[in-house]
């Protein structure tokens, strides 16, 4: 599974459409999680649509699984490249040549790199901020902070970062971004709050990794153009006090939701929203409190809350994301029938357009095998199966193949363990020529109830019209342990052995004798019996010795062998 994902994800990349090979690579990763160039191949298609930071996290995990790789350098180089950490790109890409010091990427790599250096520490800051914008050292304190680390998964984030290191001055058009503004108090050590620091609780049922949709990156492209007026930035003596002190509640419900004391956790995030109304993660956070209490109501109202209030926020997907799969959660929590689970499959849905989580992907599998399962409980009623059955039996009768086989399929909707429908089924679709599934019904039949006799009957007339008269007989002589008089499988019995002696006879014309060994050579019970070296050799002393062939003549396993190839036509005694 995991490589069909991998070769959509080339195909994609190869056409040039970088966001679907971001998509299929992701798939492919949550099947195989330990693979590194499922890595390789999504870190190169990140930075195909300069997404460097997501490119650089794909490239280290690269790394990380198979350090003695000499791609998984060149990967970690060219993202480091694009985010403008240029030593970094020159330590990656000579890591990568001591591996393979001929590699012609890594040298054309370290070249463009060690060029870009002499830039990198020329150019002049363009603003009385310049120095804040400068160099790695940037990146390297918004890394160090954990309110800011998380920015730095967001594509348009670290766009909008790149725009400020080629030119400070470009800060004013992002002042209004609540994001842009926690990132320059941090690079100017002034330290405040901002919305949705993405520290939310983890509960079991979410873990996820920060990954934005396409849509949304639109989304947000759309909304800084509509910047005009930029506000100057303030941080107020009010958002200094309250921020840190929601904060604080917020770590509060933590621990006491650690603790199971879920009515004080509630009572902290409470505080913490009516503090800052900002962040998200207070009203996600107790959300999860009233799905661990089974308040399903509460849990999918501050769900909806999260999601609404954080679009007005443009806050991180991931965030957005998890507030829909926890919704989703409790819809499956609450479901009692079938069509309970469709909001759930909906809030999954949604949460996967967000952001594309291996563990919603699974929760959205889950209610729909659930819906569909109880669709099929709903839809149990053995008495309109019967109803559905007797139908089947009247077109039947009036030799109305098409019609029968409709109504015998919904009366296995309504009941699919009933043997006699699939018995009645698989005679239909013999009549219509459909043996393949005939056959198929009437296995099912037989491991319904072993002891059904129309069950074999009905498989050994279907192996009997596909001419595979050895397979027939067997069938007819197994039912013929369960119902030894039964006259119907006694007949089917007579008609494979005469036809089986036809062979052993020569009596079949060189186009039945033609078409017979070709089936033959498609069975495998076959194929094993002449690849065997014991069995040719045999087959060459019935030839050449006879003395050694009176020898096997005496082996049962020899023989039973040599009498399958004669009833395939493969060998003739005469």
């Amino acid at each position: 599974m995991s490589e069909e994902a991998k070769s959509r994800g080339n195909a994609a990349f190869s056409a040039g459409d970088y966001a679907a090979a971001v998509e299929h690579f992701t798939d492919a990763i949550a099947l195989s999680p330990t693979n590194h160039v499922l890595y390789s191949n999504r870190s190169a298609a990140h930075a195909s649509l300069h997404h460097y930071a997501d490119a650089l996290e794909d490239a280290k995990k690269t790394v990380e699984l198979k350090p003695e790789w000499s791609k998984g350098y060149s990967r970690l180089g060219a993202a480091n490249l694009g985010l403008h950490q240029i030593q970094e790109a020159i330590s990656a890409y000579k890591k990568g040549l001591e591996i393979d010091p001929n590699n012609e990427g890594l040298k054309s790599g370290l070249a463009d790199a060690q060029a870009a250096a002499p830039r990198s520490r020329d150019a002049p800051p363009l603003s009385p901020f310049g120095n804040a914008f400068s160099g790695p050292e940037m990146w390297a304190k918004l890394t160090a902070d954990p309110e800011t680390r998380m920015y730095l998964q967001q594509p348009d984030f670290v766009k909008m970062m790149q725009e400020m290191q080629k030119n400070p001055n470009n800060l004013n058009l992002y002042l209004k971004d609540q994001r842009v503004m926690r990132a320059f108090g941090v690079l100017l050590n002034v330290k405040f709050g901002g919305p949705n620091s993405g520290d939310d609780m983890e509960i079991p049922e979410e873990t996820s990794t920060p990954q934005s949709s396409a849509s949304e990156r639109k989304e947000d492209k759309k909304m800084e153009e509509k910047v005009v007026e930029p506000e100057p930035m303030k941080v107020t003596e009010e958002a200094k006090g309250t921020k840190p002190q929601a904060v604080k509640e917020k770590e509060l419900g933590n621990a006491a939701y650690k603790k199971k004391e879920f009515e004080k956790a509630i009572e902290h995030y409470t505080k913490a929203m009516e503090l800052d109304d900002e962040d998200i993660s207070y009203l996600t956070n107790r959300a999860a409190v009233y799905l661990e209490t089974g308040k399903y109501d509460e849990c999918i109202k501050d769900c909806d809350k999260a999601v609404e209030r954080g679009r007005e926020l443009r806050s991180d997907f991931k965030m957005v994301a998890r507030a829909l799969t926890r919704k989703g959660t409790a819809f499956v929590k609450m479901a009692k029938c079938s069509r309970d689970y469709e909001p759930a499959i909906e809030a999954f849905q949604k949460a996967l357009t967000e952001h594309r989580n291996p563990d919603t992907l699974k929760r959205l599998n889950e209610a729909e095998k659930a819906k569909k399962d109880l669709e099929q409980q709903e839809y149990f009623d053995p008495s309109l199966a019967e109803e559905e059955r007797e139908k089947g039996n009247e077109f039947f009768k009036q030799q109305k193949y098409p019609e029968a086989v409709k109504h015998y399929s919904e009366s296995l909707r309504r009941n699919p363990k009933d043997p006699k429908a699939y018995s009645n089924r698989a005679a239909c679709y013999t009549k219509l020529g459909a043996l393949p599934e005939g056959l198929k019904d009437a296995e099912m039949c037989i491991e319904l109830d072993p002891t059904f006799s129309k069950g074999y009957t009905r498989k050994g007339a279907v192996q009997f019209f596909m001419k595979e008269y050895d397979k027939a007989l067997e069938t007819y002589q197994e039912g013929l342990k369960h119902d030894p008089q039964n006259q119907d499988l006694l007949d089917g019995v007579r008609r494979c052995v005469g036809q089986l002696n036809k062979a052993s006879r020569g009596d079949l014309s060189p186009e039945e004798l033609k078409e017979r060994q070709a089936k033959g050579m498609q069975d495998p019970e076959i194929q094993n019996i002449l690849s065997d070296p014991v069995m040719r050799q045999v087959l060459v002393d019935f030839q050449e010795n006879p003395k050694a062939a009176q020898e096997h003549t005496k082996n049962p396993s020899v023989m039973s062998k040599i009498q399958k190839l004669v009833q395939a036509g493969i060998v003739q005694m005469k």
